[in-house]
């Protein structure tokens, strides 16, 4: 396993520790900020994996697949949590996840045919921005422009949804054409 398949192992293994950190504590400010600081660590595995399998030419297949679906699980266990804390509108969450499973529909389809679905730009935008909203969400600067900023992340979050749903669709209508 290379190095970048290995950060990407390592953002999902991140995952339980910022779930326990955020929903057991999470009336107390430093357990939600250590809960912030793995959640940046993992996302900045994120960033750290896609620029060296691609400066030293490390890119599997294997990455392909992982990577997007670590981002999945490491994003929709954040939001998740915040919507059980009552952070987050449950709304919010179930329009991501509902895209999640479209996209990886697509992806699990694509695979029978020997075609890997890589990310695409806008999956890739709505990430880092899903990412950088949690981050803020999770710090919970309440009444203060960061609460005000989480609340616009939201929303660029949930258009960049709804526009990366809407061009994987139509980037790869043909994966569904082949399955009728």
């Amino acid at each position: 396993m290379n190095l970048p398949n290995k950060l990407t192992m390592l953002r999902i293994f991140m995952i339980p520790f910022f779930v326990v950190f955020l929903l057991c504590f999470p009336d107390s400010l430093t357990m939600r900020l250590i809960a912030d600081a793995i959640f940046i660590a993992a996302s900045l595995t994120d960033m750290a994996d896609g620029k060296i399998a691609r400066s030293r030419n490390l890119i599997t297949n294997f990455g392909k697949f992982m990577d997007p679906l670590a981002d999945k699980l490491l994003v929709t266990s954040a939001m998740i949590c915040l919507t059980a804390l009552g952070e987050l509108p449950a709304w919010f969450t179930i329009i991501v996840v509902a895209r999640e499973f479209i996209i990886s529909g697509f992806r699990l389809i694509a695979a029978e045919n020997g075609i890997v679905i890589a990310a695409s730009y806008w999956g890739k935008f709505k990430t880092a921005f899903s990412m950088i909203m949690v981050i803020v969400m999770v710090a919970k600067f309440e009444n203060t422009i960061w609460y005000w900023l989480g609340q616009i992340l939201m929303w660029i979050s949930l258009f960049l949804t709804v526009v990366s749903l809407i061009d994987y669709i139509v980037k790869n209508k043909d994966v569904l054409k082949e399955q009728s």
